[in-house]
């Protein structure tokens, strides 16, 4: 096989950091070569000059067996490079055909106006030549997350790609729609196209990949087969040291109920109902795990309980105080801790430095203030050691939030919420983005709080973190808890089923409920 791109040498610096350090990558054609390594490895700063997107400090960039010194993403583009970012950057109100060919648009009439009908005809032959189900007419708007990733995919075909660079494009997407961004990339290169995509997901890249390189600490540790590798050896190639890959629990000692939620109601701006009468507890030293697809009312079950939205109906309830209608800020002072679902729009304010993000929530009163004076010194020692305890790099509590990597940016949240020493922790995809040394430490440090009776509500997209973690585990359909089960005594399949709508017997359901319930797979209320 030939040699689709070379990097040979790369090194990018930036004020005070080192992101690349001497790296060399070979990518073959027709291949998929995955780019593993922790937050903040280099990883994504590496395919940032490969696109153009940053012009290297020392190294080459060869593609197609001629070096290039790309000025700019164009000119990646016009050597045949395209890369489809994690944040899709396409226009909603737009079709998919109009969002495809969007700069590069067919004109009539002597390049008057856009020929419309030639764009859609130009974008359907585009997706049937490769196998993709996209439809030219639908407002991408309309269109599923896995939609979108294809429309950004077949963007960069329309504009000539051979190499397609993909930034963790299975951060948002389901396992099925995972299992059919895989199924795309073994149609590209079968067609000679060569992928290149980033990851922190060892089990994706043994799936999809031909060849694995691993990153640490910007600096490329080793190039392997993905078919003679495993597991364990990628984790150690990645951390440094051997990780452990399983979730050893303990068996839970719950204690009284330091959660409960009655009847809880959410309408929507629409009048569509969210959340349609869900109830459960949870209690001291237990993890109650929340699964579901995305969009089936997790969301606004949980802003509803942290207080971010006012509920239509019901109550909630913490260490049994009525907080149902208590502002975000009494939610915190009553031992209330929060780890958001999107952790730019409610866990940081991105132009704010670290030191003034860790008190986010805190600025109000002891230990961090008095007689309305924030105490700055008491402060930044608070965030330097969030920096330093969960590993968030850059080391340094004076960068800016909009500066870290979003795996970064994830581990501070995470620590400012778990230091808050809460009584009740919410946290809703903890290990988003995160990698698989930082989710090892993510999990310790929720099982450590479990132990020292502090209650977790858990929502986690990953159907294997919430089952290894959560003591009982409700499954979420169309804003209803369907089932409240054992999640060691219930399989993948079953949760599928679940998660689907596929609704238990109400008979077993009703002892679930009552916590009367015989059956050895539920867990109902101890």
């Amino acid at each position: 096989m030939t040699t689709a791109v070379h990097l040979d040498g790369i090194t990018k610096r930036f004020p005070g950091v080192v992101a690349n350090d001497d790296v060399d990558l070979a990518v073959e054609r027709g291949s998929v070569h995955a780019l593993l390594g922790e937050n903040g490895a280099g990883k994504t700063t590496l395919v940032n000059v490969l696109y153009g997107l940053y012009r290297p400090n020392e190294g080459r960039v060869v593609v197609d067996g001629r070096e290039r010194q790309f000025e700019s993403p164009g000119d990646a583009i016009d050597a045949g490079v395209g890369m489809i970012h994690q944040h899709f950057m396409l226009v909603d109100p737009m079709t998919v055909a109009e969002n495809i060919t969007l700069g590069n648009e067919p004109r009539k009439w002597l390049g008057l106006t856009v020929d419309r009908e030639r764009a859609r005809r130009e974008v359907e032959d585009l997706s049937e030549r490769y196998g993709f189900d996209v439809d030219p007419t639908d407002r991408v708007a309309d269109v599923s997350v896995g939609v979108q990733q294809r429309v950004e995919i077949l963007k960069a075909l329309y504009r000539g790609a051979d190499v397609l660079i993909l930034d963790e494009p299975t951060a948002v997407l389901t396992p099925q729609e995972v299992e059919d961004l895989f199924a795309v990339f073994e149609e590209l290169t079968e067609q000679g196209k060569t992928i290149v995509f980033i990851t922190h997901k060892l089990g994706e890249a043994m799936t999809a990949a031909d060849e694995i390189t691993v990153l640490r600490d910007g600096r490329n540790v080793g190039t392997v087969a993905a078919d003679a590798t495993d597991r364990e050896q990628l984790a150690e190639m990645m951390v440094g040291r051997e990780v452990l890959l399983e979730v050893e629990k303990p068996p839970a000692d719950p204690g009284s109920v330091a959660l409960a939620v009655e009847d809880l109601r959410v309408t929507d701006d629409r009048g569509v109902e969210q959340v349609a009468g869900v109830d459960f507890t949870t209690r001291e030293g237990e993890i109650f795990g929340i699964a579901g697809v995305d969009g089936n009312g997790q969301a606004e079950l949980i802003e509803a309980i942290t207080g971010l939205t006012r509920p239509d109906g019901g109550r909630v309830t913490v260490n049994g105080e009525d907080v149902t209608d208590r502002s975000r800020r009494e939610r915190i002072e009553s031992g209330m801790a929060y780890i958001p679902e999107d952790r730019q729009e409610r866990g940081l304010v991105m132009s704010f430095d670290l030191v003034s993000n860790g008190l986010l929530g805190s600025q109000h009163g002891a230990p961090f203030a008095r007689g309305g004076r924030i105490d700055w010194e008491r402060t930044r020692e608070h965030a330097e050691g969030i920096v330093a305890d969960y590993d968030v790099r850059p080391g340094n509590a004076d960068a800016r939030a909009q500066s870290l990597s979003g795996g970064n940016q994830q581990k501070f949240v995470v620590g400012r919420e778990f230091e808050r020493d809460p009584d009740l922790v919410v946290a809703t995809h903890p290990t988003r983005g995160v990698d698989i040394g930082s989710t090892e430490f993510i999990h310790e440090r929720l099982l450590d709080l479990r132990a020292e009776g502090v209650a977790v509500v858990l929502v986690s997209s990953k159907l294997e973190e919430v089952q290894a973690l959560s003591d009982r585990l409700g499954v979420m359909y169309e804003g209803e808890i369907v089932d409240v089960v054992d999640p060691e005594a219930t399989t993948e399949e079953e949760l599928g089923l679940l998660m689907a709508g596929e609704r238990p017997d109400r008979t077993a359901r009703a002892g679930v409920e009552s916590g009367t319930g015989t059956g050895s797979r539920h867990g109902g209320e101890r």
